[in-house]
This record gives structure tokens, C-alpha cells and sequence, in this order.
């Protein structure tokens, strides 16, 4: 029977409180995502100041604190916290893609995001080369899945808006994070979640900037390149950042599948030990360079191109280590600020090829094709490094060195990093479930 004009009323009025019961839902949750990107952000300031007042003291204590540290990691990682080792990207990336529920939880959750969180911070405390940014895009992505529960159709996308609010609030970067979300997440523009991924980055980014204020993360650089000259450095910094970053990927996506012959077996069946061997070799890589690579390595980068702090020869070598490293010890924690560290330190190398070319703007092509080489994100990568130095000036150099270094990855490893990673974690569902 046609419903007559006074029953059409509330109907309506319910359908578009539902629709707006659930818009607020989902803002909620951007503001959770934000708030917890700012709790990890500000704590990981702390744990990592700890560390280096620790080390103040007794430069040697790293030969004792992180291999001790790696191993509780991987320890309670596979104990209590499983699926949340490493950046938590990939994690992020598989959940997505699977559509199970009970699997998706195994991959993000607020048990996992809990996990993520204190484990991420015990990594930093203890001086591994690891980032917090990786790691608060699988907290969004768990957040946004709890919440998604009580909306089961937009799971998918409540996932996508999640990484993408968590890389937003992480770096103070909304538009890197929509960015993220389309190029690196989803590889596709999906109309149906796009106000979704943006209303989530709004509300996460709001929630930073009521906490902390407004800032760019490596301060403000207004240096460009002046000359002809200046220019050769577009594509030798693409090249070299490029292969470099392939190889880090290569050798991480290689051991996640396990090396071959007896030397991949005795990794997987004794963690623990090698965990141990990994964080002493951290510490090694720490004392030879002066201190200097443990941790994001944001504070180093950021005096470099804001107070002209040159970074010692040794800075990105011993970076790419240490961060390659923490990375294989299957502990918590993410690569993106290690990356654009080793990134810098390779253009402040290569910055003395070009006499008088200035050597922030060096500096900045190394980040973004170091950084590229790593996810095979340009886009995101000379998004995410202009925004953080607010340098508009550099925005072509920048794409066409993250273009060049794309192209130069590929030739090195033929997968971006974290869906090499994420299949690993597809394939092991079966096995899960089968256990279940």
C-alpha cells in the first residue's frame, strides 16, 4: 500500500537521524584517531629523551639496554600482541582487502592498537631506529574498525579513513594523508569513501592542531634550487635515493619471507636470539655514530635544514643500518621518519658534488627520493615532505626526483614495501583460521 504524505514524515526523520547518528560516529572516531596520534607523538618524545639521557651518562649502556629491549618486544609482540610487529601498514593494507570479519580483527584491533602503542614506545626507549608514524596508521585503522562495527557495509572504508587520519595527525599533513590513502592504501579513487577518508582527516587534523598547535614537522625551509647546475641534482639524488631505498625494501620483504637454506630456519625458529643480535648490532651502528642514529632521527634532520647543522658523512650509511635492522627484528615500529633521516643524510652527501648549490635543498631531494625509493609512493612523498617544510618552492624538483626514484626502486625490488608485506599477511589467514 502507497504510504500518505503524514507516514512518509518519520520515516524520513529516522532515516536521516540514522544517517547522521552514524556521520557523528565517524567523526568521533577522526577525533580518537587524532588524540591518540598526539598521546603517541608527545610520549615517544619522552621514552626517546630518556634513552638519549641514559646513553648521556654511559655511552655503552646501548650494548646492554637495546638488545635487552628488542627482545622483550618481540617477545610480548608474539606473546600478547601478535600481527602488530613492524610499521603496521601492511596490516592496515591486508585488513582491508579480506573480508572476513573475525580475520580483519586479527589484524587491527584496540587490543593490537593498545599493543602497538606501548610496544612502538618500548622500541624507542630502548634506541631502536624506528618511526611512530607507520604505527598510528594501523591505531587509526584499528580505531575506525571498532567503531565500524556498527556500520558492517563501510568497513573497507572505515579502515582507509583511519590510516589515512593517522598519517594526517602523525606528520600534521591532511592533505599527504589523503594522499596516502588513495595512492599507497587503496591504489584507487573510491567515490563512496572519499568524504569519508576527508571528514576523518578533518577531524583528526583539528584534534592535532587544538593539542599542539600548528607546525610543520621539520620546520619551515623557503630554500630552492638557484641554478642550472642546481638541477643535476633532481635526478642523481633520484637515482642513488632511489636504489637505496629499493635495496632496504628488498632485504626487509625478503626476510618477512624467510632467507633460504639454514640461516632462514634458525631466524624462525629462535626470534628471541636473533632479536637480541639485531639490537646489538643497533648499538654498535649507535656508538660509531656518535649517538646520533637511534630513535626517529627527527631532531637531527630538523636542525639540518632549519639551522644549517651539517650531518656527519657516516649519518645515513649507519641509518639505513640500524633502521634496516630494527625494521628485520620483527619488533613494533614504523620506518617513515628513519626513512626520510636516511633520505637526508644521503643528500647531504651527495650535496657536495654541487659546489654552491645550497645544501638544504639537497638535503630535501635526498628525503623524498630516499622516501620514495622505500613505499613507491611519488605522489606521497613529495607531497608528505613539502608539507612538512612548507616549501612550495621545491615542489617540481621534488616530484621529479620522487618520479626518478620510483622508476629506479623498481629495478631493485619490483614491490612497493608494504604490499609485498601485506601478502604475507593475506597468506596467513588460511593457516589462522584453519587453527581457529
Amino acid at each position: 500500500m502507497t504510504l500518505t504524505r503524514p507516514d512518509r514524515y518519520p520515516r524520513l526523520l529516522k532515516v536521516t537521524w540514522a544517517r547522521w547518528q552514524r556521520q557523528i560516529v565517524f567523526l568521533l572516531g577522526g577525533v580518537t584517531v587524532g588524540a591518540s596520534a598526539v598521546a603517541l607523538a608527545l610520549l615517544a618524545d619522552q621514552v626517546q629523551a630518556a634513552f638519549a639521557l641514559l646513553v648521556g651518562k654511559w655511552r655503552y649502556a646501548s650494548l646492554v639496554v637495546t638488545p635487552a629491549g628488542f627482545v622483550l618486544a618481540v617477545f610480548l609482540t608474539n606473546r600478547y600482541f601478535q600481527n602488530s610487529q613492524g610499521s603496521g601498514i601492511p596490516q592496515a593494507i591486508a585488513a582491508r582487502e579480506l573480508d572476513d570479519q573475525a580475520a580483519r580483527g586479527r589484524l587491527v584491533s584496540i587490543r593490537i592498537a593498545i599493543g602497538k602503542i606501548l610496544l612502538t614506545l618500548l622500541g624507542l626507549l630502548c634506541g631502536a631506529s624506528a618511526g611512530r608514524e607507520g604505527p598510528t596508521v594501523q591505531v587509526g585503522a584499528s580505531i575506525m574498525f571498532a567503531i565500524g562495527r556498527l556500520s558492517p557495509r563501510r568497513q573497507p572504508g572505515l579502515i582507509l579513513a583511519g590510516a589515512a587520519a593517522g598519517v594526517a595527525a602523525a606528520f600534521n599533513t591532511p592533505l599527504a594523508g589523503i594522499v596516502f590513502a588513495i595512492e599507497e592504501m587503496s591504489r584507487a579513487f573510491e567515490v563512496r569513501t572519499s568524504g569519508l577518508v576527508i571528514a576523518s582527516v578533518i577531524a583528526a587534523g583539528l584534534t592535532s592542531l587544538a593539542l599542539v598547535g600548528n607546525y610543520a614537522y621539520f620546520g619551515t625551509s623557503p630554500t630552492m634550487l638557484r641554478t642550472g647546475a642546481d638541477w643535476l641534482a633532481v635526478p642523481v639524488c633520484g637515482v642513488v635515493g632511489g636504489l637505496a631505498g629499493g635495496l632496504f625494501s628488498r632485504i626487509v620483504v625478503v626476510v618477512a619471507r624467510g632467507l633460504p637454506g639454514l640461516l632462514g630456519a634458525a631466524i624462525k625458529q629462535h626470534r628471541l636470539p636473533f632479536a637480541a643480535a639485531c639490537g646489538f648490532a643497533v648499538a654498535l651502528c649507535g656508538i660509531a655514530s656518535g649517538d646520533t642514529i637511534y630513535g626517529t632521527g627527527y631532531t637531527h634532520v630538523k636542525a639540518a635544514l632549519e639551522g644549517g647543522v651539517p650531518l656527519p658523512w657516516h649519518f645515513g650509511l649507519l641509518k639505513f643500518a640500524a633502521t634496516t635492522l630494527s625494521t628485520i627484528s620483527g619488533i613494533p615500529g614504523g620506518i617513515f621518519s628513519p626513512s626520510l633521516a636516511v633520505g637526508a643524510g644521503i643528500g647531504a652527501n651527495l650535496a657536495h658534488l654541487f659546489a654552491g648549490a645550497p645544501v638544504d635543498a639537497i638535503i630535501l631531494l635526498g628525503m623524498v627520493a630516499y622516501f620514495a625509493g622505500v613505499v613507491q609512493a611519488p605522489i606521497t612523498a613529495f607531497v608528505i615532505v613539502t608539507e612538512m617544510t612548507e616549501n612550495h618552492a621545491m615542489v617540481i624538483p621534488l616530484m621529479a626526483a620522487a618520479l626518478i626514484a620510483w622508476l629506479a626502486s623498481r629495478l631493485v625490488c619490483p614491490e612497493g614495501i608494504y604490499h609485498a608485506l601485506a601478502k604475507g599477511f593475506l597468506r596467513q589467514e588460511p593457516d589462522t583460521a584453519a587453527a581457529h
